[in-house]
């Protein structure tokens, strides 16, 4: 099976984050990870620059590490892919499937109404997955679901306690939403749980995978320290 993290952060985009692109791919090698996808913070939450900057400006430094990373992809030895985390009051989610290009052709996304900017996504191409959907914070003012906007629930979120992902899997499952897993990853290896999705054959792209996702391809698996472990509640 080839196993791949769905969900990362990396410094210095993702503000949050604690390990470098360099730190982050070297330490998934080291695990048997066949890929990642760099999952950073997009330009309207916690990214580690001026907002008041040219959206072309910002644009281009929220793709500085995913670049990054493709180049040093080869000379780790593991797959490198893309996907952007969208924030809004605490509500996160995870996009694939769409580039570089089209984000630098689409600024209205900085003004958009956050159902508006879900939907132009999934009527572009794109995969939505709502991250951590139950996830409770003292900076988070209440818990928003966009069943409408999604497609899929990251049911397992590593970083999240047991009971917030048990009302995922409820939330995927009464709404007939594809299921994936993933670590929210901010510090590299300095960590205990893990999670991702493997396949039995490798991802080509992010076609690929969204393609194989739903075509119910996807095995969610979890990883603690340096076994694994099947999860409570599987698709």
């Amino acid at each position: 099976m080839y196993k791949y993290e769905t969900h990362l952060h990396t410094f210095p985009v993702s503000r949050c984050a604690k390990a470098s692109v360099r730190e982050s791919l070297a330490f998934y090698k080291t695990q048997g990870y066949d890929g990642v996808f760099v999952t950073n913070h997009f330009i309207n939450g916690n990214i580690n620059i001026d907002k008041s900057l040219p959206f072309a400006e910002k644009i281009n430094f929220y793709f500085s590490d995913y670049e990054e990373a493709l180049r040093l992809s080869e000379q780790i030895g593991i797959k490198v892919f893309l996907g952007v985390e969208m924030t809004y009051g605490g509500s996160d989610f995870l996009i694939y499937g769409l580039d570089k290009e089209w984000y630098l052709a689409h600024p209205e996304i900085e003004e958009l109404k956050y159902s508006e900017l879900l939907t132009l996504c999934m009527e572009s191409g794109a995969f939505v997955v709502h991250a951590h959907p139950f996830r409770d914070a003292s900076y988070i003012d209440h818990i928003r679901l966009f069943p409408k906007c999604c497609e899929a629930v990251e049911i397992y979120n590593a970083s999240r306690p047991e009971f917030e992902n048990q009302m995922a899997i409820l939330y995927a499952r009464h709404y007939e939403k594809l299921m994936v897993a993933g670590t929210d990853n901010h510090v590299a290896g300095n960590r205990t749980l893990f999670g991702g999705v493997e396949f039995e054959e490798p991802l080509t792209d992010e076609q690929d995978f969204i393609a194989k996702v739903r075509e119910g391809k996807a095995h969610i698996f979890m990883l603690n320290c340096s076994h694994e472990e099947e999860p409570s509640a599987s698709q």
